[in-house]
């Protein structure tokens, strides 16, 4: 009986007794074949409340009762023998756990095994997630994720690296409300290790790699720099390099009236300069920056020789985003980039580590190819964990297992789920989203892989199914773009205010800038096959007030399942006390807005 999940029961009548009850001959284990030792009595009894529990939904439950009762046929036998209170005690205990396995029979919904595996592949519109019990606030709710083995984020949100959704501008943002960006790579190698550069300046610890200049520098390399990068606060040393000796810093409040452009620094710069000494903490540079109420506070070594930089805009950014994603070492933003699988992105990637990129991304619609293994391979070989590999894409167990051995840090998952892709029609080839995310999630798991869902993702309820299918991290791409900080120029038609957002395997993408093909395994294609559309979508303002609006939501989410964490709505998702619903296409009608004659939506205020 303890093994019960592993048994069956033979059960054979040669007639019945004077109590119209069958003979118990045999109790066989399936994997010994061997008869379990108990008396007719104890075994007739198992069999019977096993009979009993047919209607439970799977062979767990009834293993569950079959210990509760065999003990309980023991101990009623004891205590008809032996008579003490204490064997009567006990067998009260147990036959009211026999009551509590028995209310099985009346749990509301089905487990996340019995939604993902019972029938056809399900989609996000396919199920809900009944509620839990709340005892705790939404602000309670903890959004930290695993993006990789190694990398953690306080926010599971994840920009798309196409050339509508993430550049600069959105990766900063992301980052700063504890996501992160994923900079597309369809582009030149010079402006996609620029994008990343702005990422990783944005927001400091110890600046390393300050802006620097010499005193014979002129006012209008200042205003080139702050052209080009919003710096203007600028130390001066005596060759106009790191390592050399501080004479001085230049800052827009001395040079902001002089009109002759030509004028030298040495001639407007202030020297008598606040510094910190080196090997003093981030904590006591930012105190004395903040006592001395100066824009910038060079940090110089016994030789007064510039080593490093902090930034009172940093300060000002730790407080305002206190949920940044960050690196351990330098302080400074989290930023990824994508790359393909051609030798020529081996260079790409080489500038990319130069920048201090996090993350690469291996951007291809079918991740199970020999040029991916390739890839990963020689990142690993090359790199080691400085850059952490984010693989894919997948949607089966076969592929992440080829992946994950190869040496992926996460997978990707998804294959024609996205609004504006076309793979599943005109491939034939992909599966449905939440399914694939479920399966590949299920296997990841064990093997200490996080794993991302890409696509299907079109509002913050299915942003909260990834998550109860098992994803991590959730990737987003129509949902960022139309945003001020995606790539593109607003334009208005028929009264509303629209940017372009195109499929990285729409023709227009496949033919512009780095080219997209070879994603799809088209670059030397004679004819070229679209897997993708180009379209518009809505202006959905900044994502300043757009991201802290998702993750709002997301808790509340969370807080209704009743799940403190993302940890603990994974850990319901496998012990089965998160519990699903299907619904029909009557019930997904009922649940959004309806039978109004007309009605105004607003997400957010």
């Amino acid at each position: 009986a303890e093994d019960f999940d592993a048994m069956t029961v033979k059960r054979r009548n040669h007639g019945r007794n004077k109590h119209g009850r069958g003979h118990v001959k045999r109790v066989r284990c399936v994997s010994t074949g061997k008869a379990i030792p108990k008396d007719k009595a104890v075994k007739r009894f198992v069999v019977r409340n096993i009979v009993e529990t047919s209607a439970l939904r799977d062979m767990k439950e009834a293993a569950t009762l079959a210990q509760v009762t065999l003990r309980s046929a023991q101990l009623r036998s004891a205590s008809y023998v032996h008579g003490d209170r204490a064997t009567e005690a006990a067998l009260r205990d147990e036959e009211r756990a026999a009551e509590d396995v028995n209310d099985k029979d009346f749990r509301d919904g089905f487990s996340g095994h019995e939604i993902f595996t019972a029938r056809g592949g399900v989609t996000y519109d396919d199920y809900i997630v009944l509620p839990g019990f709340i005892d705790f606030s939404a602000e309670e709710v903890s959004l930290r994720s695993r993006l990789t083995r190694k990398i953690t984020l306080n926010t599971p949100l994840i920009s798309s690296p196409m050339d509508t959704v993430t550049e600069a501008a959105t990766a900063i943002h992301m980052a700063l409300l504890g996501g992160i960006g994923i900079v597309h790579c369809n582009n030149t190698i010079d402006e996609q290790c620029e994008m990343v550069r702005q990422v990783k300046r944005y927001k400091n610890g110890f600046i390393s790699d300050p802006f620097v200049l010499s005193p014979e520098h002129k006012l209008s390399d200042i205003d080139e720099i702050k052209r080009k990068s919003g710096f203007s606060g600028i130390p001066v040393t005596e060759t106009g390099k790191m390592g050399a000796r501080l004479v001085g810093i230049v800052t827009t409040r001395d040079h902001d009236f002089i009109l002759d452009r030509n004028t030298l620094v040495k001639d407007v710069m202030t020297t008598d300069v606040v510094v910190a000494e080196e090997g003093c903490s981030l904590e006591e540079a930012n105190n004395i920056l903040r006592d001395s109420k100066k824009g910038k506070l060079p940090i110089v070594n016994a030789h007064n020789e510039l080593v490093s930089l902090i930034s009172r805009k940093d300060l000002r950014k730790n407080r305002d985003y206190p949920n940044a994603s960050k690196d351990h070492g330098n302080k400074r933003l989290l930023v990824g980039a994508s790359i393909h699988t051609r030798d020529s992105d081996k260079e790409r990637l080489k500038r990319l580590v130069e920048q201090g990129v996090n993350v690469v991304v291996i951007d291809s619609s079918q991740g199970n190819s020999t040029f991916q293994k390739s890839m990963i391979e020689y990142i690993k070989a090359t790199y080691g964990d400085l850059v952490q590999i984010i693989a894919g894409n997948v949607v089966t167990i076969e592929q992440a297992k080829n992946l994950i051995a190869w040496g992926a840090d996460a997978l990707r998952i998804g294959m024609g789920s996205g609004s504006i892709c076309t793979t599943q029609e005109v491939m034939a080839c992909g599966r449905p989203q939440a399914t694939a995310v479920y399966q590949v999630a299920r296997y990841s798991r064990l093997q200490g892989v996080p794993v991302i869902a890409d696509g299907g993702i079109s509002n913050v309820g299915k942003i909260s199914k990834a998550l109860v299918a098992g994803a991590n991290c959730v990737m987003m791409g129509s949902m960022l773009a139309g945003t001020e900080e995606s790539p593109g120029e607003y334009f208005y038609k028929d009264g509303l205010r629209l940017k372009r957002y195109r499929g990285m395997g729409s023709l227009d993408a496949m033919n512009s800038g780095g080219g997209s093909a070879d994603r799809y395994f088209s670059e030397n294609a004679k004819v070229q096959v679209a897997q993708g559309v180009a379209g518009n979508v809505a202006d959905k303002g900044s994502l300043s007030r757009y991201l802290p609006y998702i993750t709002t939501s997301l808790k509340h989410s969370l807080q209704d399942m009743g799940r403190r964490s993302i940890e603990e709505v994974h850990a319901g998702i496998y012990d089965g006390t998160l519990r699903f619903e299907t619904r029909t296409v009557s019930a997904q009608k009922e649940g959004t807005v309806h039978s109004l004659h007309s009605f105004e939506r607003r997400e957010f205020a």
